[in-house]
């Protein structure tokens, strides 16, 4: 199909997951909507490089066909997307991903099991595999997953607890589950069948299974109703009714926010430290959306400056970087400085023949963020992460040059 019947081709407006193919029916990329048509329509914009990536810009040009599945709400487009990608492995979606970077969500295998998001990182270190009832991701966003769990608690209460129920070790931390069960976000705790029953079926609902769970409580519903405990029919038909009309409005807001969540969007910080041409170090930090990833934090000795130079330590810095071709190159990059800075990165990049935007964060006598050298659609769209990513450039870069100094003044 050219991208003209691409384009054309008939999708509703409604949420869902879809699907890019290539011309042997294989899945190339996945991703979840609000409106399915709307989304997929904005894949075939003319300034697509400049609001997503050359990657995604790539993966519509090697584009065959497009197909689509319907969801009832955002929340279960979330969810069925999550284990599409996880299950399939789509090379776009995949490409360029750390998934021990992003958060998974863990249901413990405890007594009161648990409902948890976890750095995918810190699974392995936080619990042995036989603590593990189940386990869900990964999700590329923190907040997306965060806004779909205070959804799914307006379904089933559950625990989120740092440590397991029944385990505190203070009278404050006691304090504070009393409190949460007062105010509905935890459960009675002499209702552990019943919260039991609750944990499956926040297993279903992550699994895509929400029919099995609307099923299994109409069963329920009409017992309770046969043995005319009425208040516990009435519970049922309530949870029954929210089911099947999730209020997922806050997702849906996310998702008109900006189209990053899906596309993987990655910043890369420079920064500089020194004193007085001292110790020169220069450090890079890597953002994706909206967190960090410190296990692809770079650290540089400047070997070719003995004054206080900081864009040309700049320019050492992305030569050397820009040798690593196995490294994952960035949709945006942002230094520390004003034009000056900027440009030296500019000129560095145009003789390598890339193509990168490239911000600057401008710094007050405090060193605090005073202004942003970028265009309205960067700062509209990516303020956060690039703030961000300065503001761990330079804790980076100081910690570094620290580290360095301490090391040089250290007694033999």
């Amino acid at each position: 199909m050219t991208k003209t019947e691409l384009l054309k081709k008939p999708l509703p407006d409604s949420p869902g997951v879809y699907f890019f193919l290539d011309k042997n029916q294989k899945i190339l990329y996945i991703g979840k909507a609000t409106s399915l048509r709307n989304r997929v329509r904005s894949y075939f914009a003319s300034d697509l490089k400049e609001k997503r990536s050359e990657l995604i810009e790539k993966m519509v040009t090697d584009a065959h066909s497009i197909d689509h599945t319907e969801t009832e709400s955002v929340l279960e487009a979330l969810i069925l997307e999550t284990n599409l990608i996880r299950t399939h492995k789509p090379h776009y979606n995949t490409k360029s991903k750390d998934d021990k970077s992003y958060n998974h969500l863990i249901i413990t295998n405890e007594e009161w099991p648990r409902v948890l998001v976890v750095r995918g990182r810190d699974v392995s270190e936080q619990f042995l595999k036989e603590e593990i009832k189940c386990e869900f991701g990964p999700f590329p966003s923190a907040t997306l997953l965060r806004v779909a769990l205070k959804i799914v608690r307006r379904l089933f209460r559950f625990y989120d607890t740092k440590e397991p129920v029944g385990a505190e070790r203070t009278k404050m931390a006691r304090g504070k589950i009393d409190f949460n069960r007062q105010i509905g976000l935890y459960p009675d705790p002499n209702q552990k069948e019943e919260y039991l029953r609750t944990i499956r079926h926040i297993k279903l609902l992550f699994e895509g299974k929400k029919q099995q769970i609307i099923k299994e409580l109409e069963k329920t519903m009409m017992r309770a109703a046969k043995l005319q405990a009425f208040e516990d029919a009435n519970k049922f038909k309530k949870q029954i009714f929210a089911l099947k009309h999730i209020e997922d409005i806050a997702l849906i807001k996310n998702d008109q926010q900006g189209l990053r969540v899906n596309d993987s969007f990655r910043v890369e910080a420079y920064d500089i430290a020194h004193m007085a041409g001292q110790d020169m170090v220069g450090v890079m930090v890597v953002v994706q959306n909206g967190e960090s990833l410190k296990s692809e934090y770079r650290k540089f000795k400047i070997k070719t400056l003995k004054q206080a130079n900081d864009p040309a330590a700049l320019k050492e810095v992305l030569v050397r970087r820009f040798t690593h071709s196995e490294w994952t190159n960035p949709d945006l990059i942002v230094v520390d400085g004003n034009d000056i800075q900027r440009n030296a990165a500019k000129l560095i990049l145009h003789e390598r023949g890339i193509t990168i935007p490239i911000v600057a964060v401008v710094k007050d006598e405090r060193h605090k963020a005073a202004a942003v050298l970028a265009t309205p659609e960067q700062l509209k769209k990516y303020r956060y992460d690039i703030l961000l990513a300065n503001a761990e450039a330079h804790r980076f870069a100081i910690g570094f040059y620290r580290n360095l100094a301490r090391k040089r003044m250290r007694p033999e």
